[in-house]
């Protein structure tokens, strides 16, 4: 028969154990206040678009992806203009849900992170593609706000006056916001 092991044998098994304990504490917390997270949180947060088209607020539109690095980066400055700019509606789009097809082909999204900008009429005065800093969210912010013009940001642009629905477009690429995954 084996002895059983002492309190002094067992002092390092338990060490381990309290330590092994320790690290999935704190891989878990920080692992629960991820940038993925955040995007989640904004989402669920996220008022619906028809909605936010129609009630006399502007609005920032922001087409994204679960998986995407440049969303999830972008996703603490967006807490932050949530929270700054209440007078703002904020939506998110995720582009892997079928559910925004429509609105993907109409706003021409072909690249994430896609920030559609609309003024309090529901009417959509710019875009924005790609990642952008907190300052910069900020500033488009600050104009959607005061109505007035966005400011010159390189990825940032009014949209044409003609609608899609006056002329159809041409299918010119294939190309569409998965397309780079």
């Amino acid at each position: 028969m084996g002895a059983s092991a002492t309190p002094v044998q067992r002092g390092p098994q338990l060490v381990l154990l309290l330590v092994a304990l320790l690290v999935v504490a704190i891989t878990w917390i920080k692992g629960s206040l991820g940038p993925g997270d955040l995007l989640d949180q904004l989402a669920r947060r996220s008022i619906p678009l028809n909605q936010a088209l129609e009630n006399g607020k502007p609005s920032l539109v922001e087409f994204y992806a679960d998986w995407c690095e440049a969303c999830k980066s972008m996703a603490p400055a967006m807490v932050a203009l949530e929270k700054q700019h209440p007078e703002i509606n904020l939506v998110m789009l995720n582009v892997d849900n079928p559910t925004w097809q429509a609105e993907l082909q109409r706003w021409q999204v072909n690249g994430i992170p896609h920030l559609q900008l609309f003024d309090s009429n529901g009417k959509s005065v710019g875009q924005s593609v790609g990642l952008r800093q907190g300052s910069e969210l900020q500033s488009l912010a600050s104009s959607l706000s005061a109505g007035t013009p966005l400011p010159q940001l390189a990825g940032v642009g009014a949209v044409s006056s003609l609608s899609n629905e006056s002329q159809p477009l041409q299918e010119t690429s294939t190309a569409g916001p998965r397309s780079h995954a």
